[in-house]
């Protein structure tokens, strides 16, 4: 099957680009969740004090049933004690177009989470290839011929050049993060053909410039980009699902003509993540 061809029945993978109606996605409890060792700035601020799990545990519960309110099959992996990070289960896979990529994770922290996810995959018989230099879900964004990535902690140059062996019939292009971004859609997210969230100061003039040449922006501030801003999560039908805290952004958002909607995720955003970082889509339409 063509990696560009439309969407059937019965298809376990398919999502051509980042917004795109939301049918069926992998999620993970954060009832383990907490801060122990810092793999990031976010987490350095929350350190002393760490996550209210059982808070933790009804924001997500909130977040997915808009998910499922809104047409989203909801897939839950098994939630694991060892594993405090399982929450962002973006990180550990992707989907461009037709297949699904098994992540390679550069944290011991974070590896054990990719063998619940190869279980599950191989137990629903869901195709997957294996990557094995380092790149991570977060660096990766999907928008029909364009594949956006960035370069950071997580992901290296070999991983995008990997892809781009596997993928000819795609533009990949890369994106050098600044130091201290965590990865790219904590600073750049898609949310339709014409629009993405932008938070300028982590790219090079360059970088940005050709951003801007695909896309009409939304610029995102220091304190909104602290509070996880631009990892919104579009779920179709112009629909967006922001952080409550976030009002400004969201005002703006709205004023392009989406559909906002408003969810409090405020302990899962204390260890550097929000929305898109707690989906793994499978299926986009």
């Amino acid at each position: 099957m063509s990696l560009n061809s439309p969407l059937v029945p019965n298809q376990k993978t398919h999502c051509a680009n980042e917004y795109g109606k939301l049918k069926k996605v992998v999620v993970v409890s954060p009832e383990n969740m907490q801060i122990n060792e810092i793999i990031n700035e976010t987490q350095k601020h929350f350190l002393k004090e760490n996550i209210n799990i059982d808070k933790a545990v009804l924001q997500h519960k909130n977040f997915v049933d808009t998910l499922e309110k809104n047409g989203s099959e909801v897939i839950h992996l098994q939630p694991s004690p060892e594993f405090n990070e399982q929450v962002f289960t973006r990180d550990i896979g992707f989907t461009i177009h037709d297949q699904f990529f098994v992540a390679s994770m550069n944290t011991d922290v974070r590896r054990g989470e990719v063998k619940t996810l190869k279980n599950w995959l191989e137990t629903n018989e869901v195709p997957y290839h294996e990557l094995l230099h380092s790149i991570e879900g977060g660096d990766v964004l999907v928008d029909e011929q364009n594949i956006w990535i960035g370069v950071s902690g997580r992901t290296n140059q070999l991983a995008i050049q990997s892809l781009r062996n596997q993928l000819p019939q795609f533009t990949v292009h890369e994106l050098p993060l600044k130091e201290g971004v965590l990865h790219l859609d904590c600073v750049f997210t898609i949310i339709s053909e014409e629009w993405a969230l932008v938070y300028p100061q982590a790219f090079s003039k360059e970088d940005l410039e050709t951003i801007k040449k695909h896309y009409n922006i939304i610029i995102v501030t220091d304190d909104e980009q602290f509070q996880m801003g631009p990892n919104v999560l579009a779920i179709g039908n112009e629909k967006i699902i922001s952080l409550t805290q976030n009002q400004d952004l969201n005002d703006r958002i709205r004023s392009k003509g989406f559909d906002v909607i408003e969810l409090d995720l405020s302990e899962i955003i204390k260890s550097g993540g929000s929305f898109r970082c707690c989906t793994l889509p499978l299926i986009r339409e």
